[in-house]
């Protein structure tokens, strides 16, 4: 995720990290050069390039802009329900860490007991992080593999160490169920983000929004020559950038776990929780607060 100051006025026609303009600088170049021989054909052959009626684009275009928002607006709330979605883990990690303050024998100890727990919620995190980005879970050659989804296993192992508690009688029913309640939300969250990850977009909606952009971009500088001649190029690609730009940036937002600029930084959450919750236990050696690296947070 870009994290970065608002650039001023004129530095925003400059800016580069963050923006989509290096994605799709090679659909404008070509749109650019498209468009310049339309125009030279229009003016030195005119029966290869005959002059077209520019209304039905404009009507095209308005329409193409209405299809485009929804496609983004889907995509802004796919990636915004991600946030919401690790905001909750980030709150829940920290309820745990004090409704298992019970288990502590006093002030300024803290019980193994609850060193397990809070350090599997550490793990959770982490397990999670590495699901949602589809990466490998590094076995040695000859391991035996681990469960089919870690971060529930994880879940799992703090439930069976709650029910161990609470025959114990080092846990009171209340207690084991408010410890419970908190499992549930963290299950939550992540089911939601598996959702998020296993469901995209239905593809032909994607897909025709793209081709139809493509297809008008290509077909515009048809509609242009007459009027607007050599300045048609700049005005097919400034239309092109716009289109193209926004078809683009959908594609970003409609995966928020990936590791594109403007992705969630799920990493650095997870190391929140880490820095949270081995503070509450009061571990010194904690990882280092995660910062953007050239603006941009992973």
């Amino acid at each position: 995720m870009i994290v970065r100051k608002r650039p001023g006025a004129l530095e925003l026609f400059f800016v580069l990290k963050g923006s989509i303009l290096p994605r799709i600088w090679p659909q404008l170049l070509g749109v650019g050069l498209l468009s310049a021989l339309v125009v030279a054909a229009h003016r030195f052959a005119p029966d290869l390039a005959p002059s077209v009626d520019p209304a039905p684009f404009a009507l095209i275009g308005v329409a193409l802009s209405v299809f485009m928002s929804f496609k983004n607006n889907a995509s802004y709330d796919r990636w915004w329900e991600a946030r919401k979605l690790w905001g909750q883990i980030i709150q829940t990690a920290r309820d745990l860490a004090r409704q298992t303050i019970v288990l502590d024998p006093g002030p300024g100890q803290v019980s193994p007991e609850r060193r397990e727990i809070l350090h599997a919620v550490v793990g959770f995190a982490g397990a999670a992080v590495r699901q949602l980005r589809r990466e490998s879970g590094g076995l040695e050659p000859g391991a035996s593999p681990g469960p089919i989804n870690p971060a529930d296993a994880f879940l799992t192992q703090i439930s069976r160490r709650i029910g161990a508690l609470l025959r114990a009688g080092r846990l009171e029913p209340v207690e084991a169920l408010t410890l419970n309640e908190s499992l549930v939300r963290l299950n939550q969250a992540l089911v939601g983000c598996e959702r998020l990850a296993n469901t995209p977009l239905p593809f032909p909606y994607a897909l025709l929004l793209h081709r139809t952009a493509y297809l008008f971009c290509f077909m515009l500088p048809f509609g242009l020559a007459d009027s607007l001649g050599w300045a048609s190029p700049l005005a097919t690609m400034l239309a092109a950038y716009t289109f193209f730009g926004l078809d683009a940036v959908g594609e970003e937002l409609e995966e928020p776990f990936g590791l594109a600029p403007n992705d969630l930084p799920i990493s650095a959450y997870a190391t929140l929780v880490e820095i949270n919750l081995r503070a509450a236990l009061g571990e010194t050696d904690l990882p280092p607060a995660p910062l953007p690296k050239d603006y941009v947070l992973t």
